[in-house]
């Protein structure tokens, strides 16, 4: 049988147990990775196969030393390895007419009364469902108490009260052996909540070993992998699903060069996964290659014109290109769709952020926030509002909420940065700055927000911002400023060699791109003065010519700039 045959039926299975057992996120994820399989060739008319292998507006570049350490999959698809036999359903101990009864409580959302059918029953299954739900039960109960008592946004140490019950159920069940997969992700699930990560982890690797097709419990083992040495020391089987996880995590522990490798040899077999595409794009978008990013997005929205997941960072991608008619269809879309989901919400928000409607857009954030208080985009792109309308505590406090939910998100260490610069507290803003360019060294803006802030009268230390527009300048500057400031820092500290090296380079760059502005006519002023003092007058002539181009004073410096040269020029040409 082969991989993709292996990996449908397995894939098929996971769903009916999975959906049996009400984790519904991880089967709807492991039903999208099931159609992503391609079927019968035959079947698919060019129409529909725009994510086959070769797609030149999907496919990545990435072939190089990368892949080659990276060879746990197969570039012709995923891991050519044995799969564990899966599990058949436990029916012993358990009547069946109380689970569907159980069952249906759960799907109602009762689910106390789910627990109390459940309560005599010692099945595998039975016991599983009776925890879980009594886990949302006292999750329930703890989100009604944060909206009661400090309101839907405020901050609470409000706890689920059912942890200790079902902690101490489940560490029994595994000491004596009586627990399986489902258990163990539960339970990995509560010691993660409770602060044990490392027993946790431990946890949730026996049961992604024993029932690999649980993305939850694969999502959940990600989020406790804050490292590469942790994620390095995990003793995860080699099963296909390994391969979906590693790609995953190396994306949130921003390798994304690897990432990309990872998700493109998973295409081999899940050709038609929108989930990998969406992902693909995630890594790009954090490599700023916001061209690949929206004709990904494009597709996706063609052939799954209901999606809502995702797309926030498409909205994303189309604030910074400020795109308003594309982003104006996308929030009608997702409106339609549903308009009280965090994503739709976020949508929205950037939207009326892209018309400079800033109160608006606040209270869209705060309604993805009700929605869902654990959402971190939702404050960061808060935290940018309350910057624009210079609201600088409300900003702060919004940052802050956003790294409390994760300290690896660098967006909102630059916030923090950004605010406190406007507060005129640049030692505060420095330390946040250091810590985005920790998180996220390949990002030219932040190199340049921390070398500004180097050069403010307060600080004053134009040799740590030259180190840091050097870093700008090699991390790909599309807004072309770390140049440009190199040369004006060397001409202020007198090195006119190295301040016309970097005038000159800044120059070639904006003709390439044909750009006009002062930054142009700066250049060219410097230049011509420099190679005239240096008596390399046939270059001086060239750079004051081109500034006879120019109206204003610069023509007129220009003027007398080669009426010095050729003055200097006769004096050389004259007999001794």
């Amino acid at each position: 049988m082969g991989i993709k045959e292996n990996c449908r039926n397995e894939l098929r299975a996971a769903v009916r147990q999975l959906s049996d057992r009400c984790l519904y996120s991880a089967s709807k994820w492991a039903a999208e990775q099931l159609v992503g399989i391609e079927q019968d060739p035959a079947k698919y008319t060019p129409s529909h196969t725009r994510f086959q292998r070769g797609s030149s507006s999907i496919r990545r570049r990435f072939r190089t030393a990368t892949e080659a350490a990276f060879t746990s999959t197969p570039a012709a698809g995923v891991s050519h390895v044995a799969t564990p036999t899966v599990p058949e359903d436990d029916n012993e101990a358990i009547d069946s007419d109380f689970y569907l009864l159980a069952k249906s409580y759960f799907d109602c959302r009762e689910y106390r009364r789910a627990t109390h059918v459940l309560r005599d029953q010692t099945g595998k299954k039975a016991v599983f469902l009776r925890c879980y739900a009594l886990f949302l039960a006292g999750e329930k109960r703890k989100e009604e108490e944060m909206i009661e008592l400090e309101g839907p946004l405020g901050k609470s140490d409000v706890v689920n009260l059912e942890l200790v019950s079902i902690e101490r159920e489940l560490s029994a069940l595994r000491k004596n052996g009586s627990i399986d997969s489902f258990g163990l992700y539960l339970y990995g699930l509560v010691l993660k909540q409770k602060g044990s990560d490392n027993l946790a982890r431990t946890v949730l690797v026996d049961s992604v070993n024993s029932y690999p097709w649980n993305w939850s419990a694969w999502s959940e083992l990600q989020l406790l992998c804050t490292t590469a040495e942790t994620l390095n020391s995990l003793n995860l089987n080699n099963h296909w699903m390994k391969d979906f996880f590693l790609a995953n995590a190396y994306q949130e522990l921003r390798m994304h060069s690897e990432s990309l490798v990872k998700y493109e040899n998973l295409q081999g077999t899940f050709s038609f996964s929108n989930y990998i595409q969406a992902q693909i794009a995630k890594a790009q978008y954090s490599l700023r290659e916001f061209e690949q990013v929206e004709v990904i997005f494009e597709e996706l929205l063609r052939n799954d014109p209901y999606r809502i997941e995702d797309m926030d960072m498409y909205s994303n991608v189309l604030y910074a290109k400020e795109c308003f008619s594309a982003l104006s269809y996308l929030a009608h879309r997702v409106f339609l769709t549903d308009k009280y989901r965090p994503e739709s919400c976020c949508i929205i928000g950037n939207y009326y952020s892209l018309k400079g409607q800033h109160e608006k857009s606040v209270m869209y954030f705060r309604r993805a926030l009700k929605l869902n208080k654990n959402y971190l985009s939702a404050w960061t792109l808060m935290g940018h509002e309350y910057v624009e309308m210079k609201n600088t505590p409300a900003a702060v406090d919004a940052y802050r909420r956003a790294v409390d939910i994760n300290p690896c998100d660098y967006r909102a260490w630059y916030g923090l940065g950004q605010a406190y610069e406007m507060m005129g507290m640049p030692f505060y803003a420095l330390h946040y700055f250091k810590k985005s360019v920790f998180l996220q060294p390949n990002d030219s803006r932040l190199w340049i927000a921390m070398a500004q802030c180097f050069e403010t009268e307060q600080l004053h230390m134009l040799e740590e911002a030259i180190k840091c527009y050097r870093r700008a300048a090699n991390c790909n500057d599309r807004e072309a400023i770390a140049l440009h400031q190199l040369a004006k820092l060397h001409a202020e500290l007198g090195r006119s060699e190295e301040a016309a090296f970097y005038y000159k380079k800044d120059l070639e760059i904006m003709e390439a791109e044909e750009r006009e502005g002062p930054n142009l006519v700066e250049a060219l002023m410097f230049l011509a003065r420099y190679y005239k003092a240096q008596k390399r007058f046939e270059d001086a002539e060239v750079y004051c010519t081109r500034l006879l181009d120019y109206s204003g004073p610069e023509k007129e410096t220009a003027k007398s700039l080669l009426r010095g040269i050729r003055y200097e020029m006769d004096v050389e040409h004259l007999p001794p």
